[in-house]
């Protein structure tokens, strides 16, 4: 017992999420694999997950075109280094903000594109436990319709799965369940 005690408060040091755990304990495989890291008859190789932030993004059908790409290299993706934008529109007062309003404040930021969206569509694991229940929107990339209208694309849970959807630029109100993914040097 004092054992799993020590164990589960440098789980909690090591940022480890209750998914993270339950994993563990389910697997079997998993449980041997870290053993033999223990007995140094195996080494850990950390995976490295690049985002290409340059490429064309992904365009939905229907849409007319991309508005705004904000290009960002190769991102290694590092899901403790994204934080969760929110105006103080947001958060006090009203509670929400107009889209214009909101990518005017945004564009000092180093808001992600839908790059890293698809990624994550593509790597589901890779999501953050904390992110279920908010719809994240990544304002790097603007998407226009056929007669013009903006939107913004975001991802959310929902129907069992991670998926995306969209925001409209002109009607849609952003609260607090609706931050913007920014590069955590840029949130301040």
């Amino acid at each position: 017992v004092g054992s799993a005690h020590e164990l589960k408060i440098t789980l909690r040091k090591a940022d480890w999420e209750i998914g993270d755990i339950a994993k563990m304990a389910q697997d079997v495989k998993l449980c041997q694999q870290i053993r033999a890291v223990l007995r140094v008859h195996a080494k850990i190789e950390m995976i490295i997950n690049l985002v290409d932030c340059d490429a064309a993004p992904f365009l939905p059908e229907g849409w007319d075109g991309v508005e705004e790409h904000k290009k960002g290299g190769q991102l290694a993706f590092d899901a403790s280094k994204v934080d969760l934008y929110l105006s103080t529109c947001q958060t006090e007062g009203k509670k929400w903000i107009g889209g214009h309003d909101l990518r005017k404040e945004l564009a000092d930021k180093q808001v992600l594109n839908a790059n890293v969206l698809d990624y994550l569509l593509a790597h589901p694991e890779l999501i953050p436990d904390a992110w279920n229940g908010k719809y994240i929107y990544f304002w790097g990339t603007i998407y226009r319709d056929s007669v013009g209208s903006l939107y913004v694309r975001c991802l959310y849970w929902g129907v069992g799965r991670w998926r995306w959807c969209c925001g409209w630029l002109d009607f849609s109100l952003w609260n607090s369940g609706s931050p913007a993914a920014v590069s955590a040097s840029s949130s301040a």
